[in-house]
């Protein structure tokens, strides 16, 4: 005996509803792959999600790949990833997480692909720079930063009046000289042009090696810094170049950050008792 018309489209509408059910949790699944922890904080961190949310994360809050992560004025943040290797920002930072993919068994699948989209960071080598480090890479408005296992700090200036008027004046006297260099010695000696006397320093990417060695490159060129090194380029039409001394890299968290911390993981302890907030 047939079915009734109608319970024949009921059962085909549920069947339709289940099937988006498993859809979405399976989608669910995939956008939360936690990736790191925040194990340090002095101040408001947001999360911005490809999605639109935004969540104020706290201490012991997850960092999912494909994360922005944006501090405030005063805050620093550390994140430890489930490498073990740490990212720490300072104040005034934007930086996103492209794809960060770390299994111990699997080093094929390796992949930690971060961008410094403003403010400044630094960065501690962990197990998948120490075993694929050719799988590093930190995007940046002048330059990419491959490693080859270390510890650097990178900061982006960016563009102001009082800035780009001081490098004017102090770099016109100096053009004509610059035009008549040699095409190997340019790159230095434009880098330290445009640092003029007075603390204002030129916009573009700086970056300060601690222990072992960055490579720093762009369509212009490349250049490696090992410790000890600053380096600087303004942009992408300009070779990475070294500079002589620090150029006013400041990077000053609090003590505690300096502390070491346990190592993160998704299957390690939960999250704290703060809730973390949404904004849809």
């Amino acid at each position: 005996m047939s079915q009734p018309k109608n319970s024949l489209v009921v059962r085909a509408l549920l069947n339709g509803l289940l099937l988006l059910a498993l859809c979405g949790a399976a989608g669910a699944g995939w956008a939360a792959q936690v990736v790191g922890t925040v194990v340090q904080l002095s101040g408001p961190l947001l999360s911005k999600k490809a999605d639109g949310v935004v969540r104020i994360l706290s201490m012991r809050s997850e960092v999912e790949s494909g994360d922005m992560l944006v501090t405030e004025k005063n805050t620093y943040a550390m994140v430890k990833f489930i490498d073990n290797s740490e990212i720490t920002l300072k104040p005034g930072t934007t930086f996103k997480v492209e794809n960060f993919s770390y299994d111990a068994g699997k080093p094929e699948a390796d992949n930690a692909s971060f961008s410094l989209v403003k403010g400044g960071l630094r960065s501690v080598t962990g197990l998948l720079g120490k075993r694929n480090k050719e799988k590093f890479a930190m995007k940046t408005p002048s330059a990419t930063i491959g490693i080859r296992g270390t510890t650097f700090i990178a900061e982006i200036v960016e563009p102001s009046e009082e800035a780009l008027a001081s490098r004017l004046a102090y770099n016109l006297a100096s053009t004509a000289a610059l035009d008549r260099l040699a095409a190997p010695v340019r790159p230095l000696m434009l880098a330290q042009l445009t640092l003029p006397p007075g603390g204002v320093r030129a916009p573009g990417l700086y970056v300060q090696v601690l222990d072992g060695l960055i490579h720093v490159t762009n369509p212009s060129g490349s250049s490696n810094f090992s410790a000890g090194q600053f380096g600087f380029t303004p942009n992408l039409r300009v070779p990475p170049a070294p500079l002589p001394a620090n150029p006013g890299i400041q990077f000053a968290p609090p003590p505690v950050f300096n502390q070491s911390v346990g190592p993160s993981s998704s299957t390690g302890p939960g999250k704290s008792n703060v809730i973390d907030c949404e904004v849809r």
